[in-house]
């Protein structure tokens, strides 16, 4: 008599799934590369010890070195956490400081915050900058390139302050393309305070972390992206018509950030 798995399985009392079990400590490269990214994709600051870390808590049996190595053939080196690591004598030069640390945002364009973040294609990276007025949560300019340069921050500032006006504070981490003299001198120009979060604590940048978790969560991830032309397309249109329109937000009384904008102006 034949018997399906699934009639064995009830016969001895246990889940079908068992059967299939593969133990994470004998994970292939490609599981253990496809885990990687999505990691660093929503932890973007994390280097290879952190991301070992969260592999090991995980279930993975996985050292430092081939993570490291790993990241590395997927660079994922490039990171905001490496881009933090240029700006040593930028930070010896100047005393930044950081202004949110017990400061309570009140009204619109209050505080800007800004962040840098990667979107994986099928042979490279590109790279998308943010800045978003933590008030309303909406996001004021939005820049994609496929270089990590200058060019990538100044022009969604440019965009965020020709659109928008100008904020009393912008806050950042110390990654170079925020203290470049370009980006500080037009800063200065509108009258904006410099905030910027202290090396080593992502935390104090939270506000765009948790906007960067959202867009990869919500519009990265669930995508397959063919060229740099479709990442500007599919997340101009999360940001602008799903975003901003439609998703509300637990911080803004579940309402959206367009909706939350209009009542405090009104």
């Amino acid at each position: 008599m034949d018997f399906s798995v699934r009639q064995i399985c009830k016969v001895l009392g246990f889940n079908k799934s068992t059967l299939y079990y593969q133990s994470k400590s004998d994970a292939s490269e490609t599981v253990l590369r496809e885990e990687i990214e999505r990691l660093a994709g929503r932890y973007p600051t994390y280097g290879y010890r952190r991301i070992t870390k969260l592999l090991v808590r995980m279930g993975y049996d996985v050292g430092y070195r081939r993570v490291a190595r790993l990241m590395k053939a997927a660079n994922l080196s490039v990171s905001v956490k490496r881009i933090c690591q240029t700006t040593t004598s930028l930070e010896d030069m100047h005393p930044w400081v950081n202004r949110l640390e017990d400061f309570e945002v009140s009204r619109c364009d209050q505080v800007w915050v800004a962040d840098i973040t990667y979107v994986r294609l099928k042979a490279h990276f590109v790279y998308v900058s943010l800045l978003m007025d933590v008030f309303t949560c909406k996001i004021r300019g939005w820049q994609v390139s496929q270089h990590l340069t200058q060019p990538l921050t100044l022009r969604a500032l440019e965009q965020a302050l020709r659109q928008s006006g100008s904020p009393e504070i912008h806050h950042s981490d110390q990654g170079v393309q925020y203290l470049s003299n370009v980006y500080l001198s037009t800063l200065r120009e509108h009258g904006v305070e410099v905030s910027v979060a202290r090396r080593g604590r992502p935390w104090e940048n939270g506000y765009a972390e948790r906007l960067i978790r959202t867009l990869k969560e919500e519009e990265v991830y669930l995508n397959d992206y063919e060229d740099i032309h479709e990442v500007r397309v599919r997340i101009g249109h999360f940001i602008e018509r799903v975003y901003h329109q439609k998703r509300p937000h637990s911080a803004l009384d579940y309402l959206t950030p367009m909706e939350f904008e209009q009542q405090n102006l009104a």
